[in-house]
């Protein structure tokens, strides 16, 4: 049927146009950001996803940050204390040969100097290995909690109790004595506090292994996590460019139908002439 008031067909290809530039306009802007959801109209549920998806994701990161801080700090510490028993091993040999009963005044002298000269070494030390300000080794030294989960839970730290070496080096008793019985004293002194330095080197060594894992499991998961938000909210270059092409194609010929749909009332004059 030929009409002239309404031309069916033109508003028919009329919709068909806008309906292909908002899809054209869709993948363009998907292309040009690289996101499939710019905003909630795209995908309400995706955005929400991908948001709580992106805050889990930096949580993570910041939790890989806190393990590695944890364990600069803890290295830190236990290379002190590496250093501290290198200085005890040291005073021990010159504890056992003060025990020598060939040594002269001068022998026992340049012991007793060399003895006191490495015990302001361990104070030294004790004094200055801080980390961020923070005291490891020294008088000042306490616990550190290092957060490692994305919670704020305390199930999700780890408590390392640094201590004061320092303190431990009281059995630096004299060697230079006219009998050996002081320089023996302190080889039994210095023997329990290099056992004490173990197990505290080892207690440190322990906690490391933990963040290590913590920092390696934490990074896994954000990457995991990363991955899956991409699926949800990033362009799919390959599906979105043959949108694009489809959308273009599609707009042509609806412009073209368009154009041929605005001429069918010019052929109901034909019918008058």
């Amino acid at each position: 049927m030929s009409v002239v008031n309404s031309n069916i067909k033109a508003l028919v290809a009329s919709q068909a146009l806008k309906v292909s530039e908002k899809s054209l306009g869709t993948a363009m802007e998907r292309l040009s950001t690289g996101r499939r959801i710019n905003s909630a109209a795209d995908d309400a549920a995706g955005l929400a996803i991908g948001n709580k998806m992106a805050t889990q994701i930096r949580s993570l990161n910041q939790a890989v940050r806190n393990a590695n801080d944890g364990i600069s700090m803890i290295q830190t510490a236990e290379g002190a204390a590496e250093g501290i028993t290198n200085l005890l091993i040291r005073m021990r040999e010159l504890s056992v040969q003060a025990t020598n009963g060939t040594n002269s005044t001068s022998d026992k002298t340049a012991l007793q100097s060399e003895f006191s000269s490495l015990q302001t070494e361990i104070t030294r030390i004790s004094d200055k290995t801080t980390w961020n300000g923070v005291a490891l080794i020294g008088a000042d030294a306490g616990s550190v909690a290092y957060q490692i989960g994305v919670d704020g839970s305390t199930s999700d730290q780890v408590t390392v109790t640094f201590k004061d070496l320092n303190s431990g080096t009281s059995f630096a008793t004299a060697v230079a004595s006219t009998t050996s019985a002081t320089a023996t004293t302190s080889i039994t002194h210095i023997d329990d506090a290099i056992s004490a330095l173990d197990a505290f080197r080892s207690d440190l060594g322990a906690k490391i292994n933990r963040l290590t894992y913590a920092a390696d499991n934490l990074t896994n998961i954000a990457t995991n996590t990363a991955a899956s938000r991409s699926r949800i909210v990033d362009t799919d270059y390959a599906q979105t460019t043959s949108e694009l092409a489809r959308a273009q194609i599609v707009r042509q010929a609806g412009t073209a139908m368009l154009a041929q749909a605005n001429q069918q009332p010019a052929f109901v004059l034909a019918l008058l002439r």
